[in-house]
């Protein structure tokens, strides 16, 4: 029996007007302080919430009570914030 033949399919290439351009996709590189800003906002929520809990709720500010937890967490995601805008 003969084999039968085989149809290439052309290569889909989409129109000009709609080809996005290598330029828009990168971007400029974020500036330096973007990543050493959520570095060091993540390690001062950490630092903050391990500082308050093994001071028994005395420190960093005991007339704050809870709120040291808020502000803590703030912190973390205040990072979480500046690390989307990094490239």
């Amino acid at each position: 029996m003969p084999k039968s033949q085989v149809r290439k399919k052309k290569v889909y290439t989409p129109p000009s007007d709609v080809r996005p351009t290598a330029t828009a996709a990168t971007g400029k590189p974020s500036p330096v302080w973007v990543p050493i800003l959520a570095v060091s906002l993540v390690v001062l929520g950490i630092g903050w919430l391990v500082i308050y809990y093994l001071s028994a709720t005395q420190y960093p500010v005991a007339s704050w009570g809870y709120w040291n937890l808020a502000v803590g967490f703030g912190a973390m995601v205040a990072s979480l914030i500046v690390f989307t805008r990094w490239k």
